[in-house]
């Protein structure tokens, strides 16, 4: 009976995580991708993060600059992650040979001749509270950039960061999902402000939602949505009915097959009242700000949080199965095939019976064609009679993860 008690305490069951599942994976996505919070890089610290399936070590150096580059020393390997920061200078744990903030080796440990083999650089780039590193699959330099956007409140800003199983554009991929905003995070009904905007590797789009509180009744909530390749969405959030405006930065990054870190940042703050004056307005919004902003990051990791389970364990389908209400999924996938290898075997797949993606920096609009969707009716509307979709559901519970304060 003692084998048999020992393999008969536990059972495989439940969902399996996509990481786990054996499904083909998607390629990783070319372009910046966030591998840590500014915050986390003070001068002279040295950090190894995770991007595509090979380690990233960051270091900032004495002037404040950042550095991203291979994890190995060219002279014998060891691992430089293990290493530190001399004034400008990285220092292999191994030999003590150190490289220049160009990557050049600039000595040894045992002051002969440095020799030509310098380290291997990733660009690197700091904006928004986030380092982000490019990588791309033929080796090509930055073509398009992260912008810095605006900032709200007087506050630090909250941030949080998870590690799970998923793809870093099904996180993106969200923001066109107009379905599962009803179904899943519980928006009575929504609208859109009209076409998805596509321009080069960005993207634009508008929102409405009708949501209804105990105390408040019911009221709107209109939502801005710029995306930056795979790897950023910079959402505004504006609730006028009691005068929040939040700032919302979603980071999601490819670590390995089928697997993710995923970073949000966040800012708010309320509206000065109207009809007060203006020294006692700014005091009331400041004191609203002060008051509620951890309930608010709370909600918003909560909000974000709903769809944890579910990436950690989908499968990318591709060409997928769609229906009115989905919102525009089809033209967005089109446009995220620029982010990948061309004729990759696991890239998605080409277009369907009709439409065409938008021409790279064109600004074009685009409107659901193929691909499985059909077309909604003029006006942005996710149903074919114009009206948006009304379903509920329950409110999500919070992240495990806690959120952290952030000085920027």
């Amino acid at each position: 009976m003692g084998l048999s008690r020992k393999y008969g305490t536990a059972i495989t069951e439940g969902p399996t995580p996509a990481d786990a599942a054996g499904q083909a994976a998607l390629p990783y996505p070319d372009g910046w991708a966030a591998v840590a919070f500014s915050e986390e890089l003070t001068r002279g610290k040295v950090l190894t993060r995770p991007l595509a399936g090979e380690d990233v070590v960051l270091y900032r150096l004495g002037t404040g600059a950042l550095r991203a580059v291979k994890p190995y020393c060219p002279h014998l390997g060891a691992h430089l992650g293990l290493g530190r920061v001399d004034g400008e200078d990285l220092v292999c744990p191994f030999h003590l040979f150190a490289f220049g903030p160009d990557g050049a080796c600039v000595r040894t440990g045992y002051e002969t001749a440095p020799p030509r083999s310098p380290l291997g650089q990733y660009p690197v780039c700091e904006v928004n509270g986030a380092v982000f590193v490019w990588r791309h699959h033929d080796g090509r330099a930055p073509d398009w950039t992260v912008p810095e956007w605006h900032v709200v409140g007087h506050r630090p800003a909250r941030s949080g960061v998870w590690e799970m199983a998923g793809h870093a554009q099904e996180v993106i991929e969200n923001s066109v999902d107009l379905g599962h905003f009803a179904t899943l995070h519980g928006w009575r009904r929504a609208e859109t402000g009209g076409p998805v905007r596509y321009d080069g590797a960005e993207f634009r789009l508008s929102m409405r939602a009708h949501e209804s509180a105990p105390v408040l009744g019911e009221f709107t909530v209109d939502v801005r949505v710029e995306g930056y390749g795979l790897a950023a969405l910079h959402v505004d959030v504006h609730t006028p009915r009691v005068g929040l405006r939040m700032c919302t930065t979603v980071l999601p990054t490819a670590i390995g097959p089928n697997r993710m870190q995923l970073r949000q940042l966040n800012r708010l703050t309320f509206d000065e009242p109207a009809r007060l004056p203006a020294p006692l307005a700014r005091a009331v919004s400041r004191a609203a700000t002060r008051v509620l902003d951890r309930a608010v990051f709370k909600a918003s990791c909560a909000f974000t949080a709903a769809d944890f389970p579910v990436w950690h364990h989908k499968q990318y389908v591709q060409p997928p199965r769609l229906a009115h209400g989905d919102g525009p999924i089809g033209p967005f996938r089109r446009w995220a095939r620029r982010f990948y290898p061309p004729q990759s075997a696991t890239a998605p797949a080409p277009a369907g019976r009709t439409g065409t993606p938008p021409a790279p920096g064109s600004g074009a609009e685009v409107t659901p064609g193929a691909d499985g969707i059909p077309s909604p009716a003029p006006g942005g509307s996710s149903r074919r009679d114009g009206t948006p979709g009304r379903v509920g559901a329950p409110e999500p519970g919070l992240p495990e993860r806690p959120e952290r304060p952030s000085p920027h």
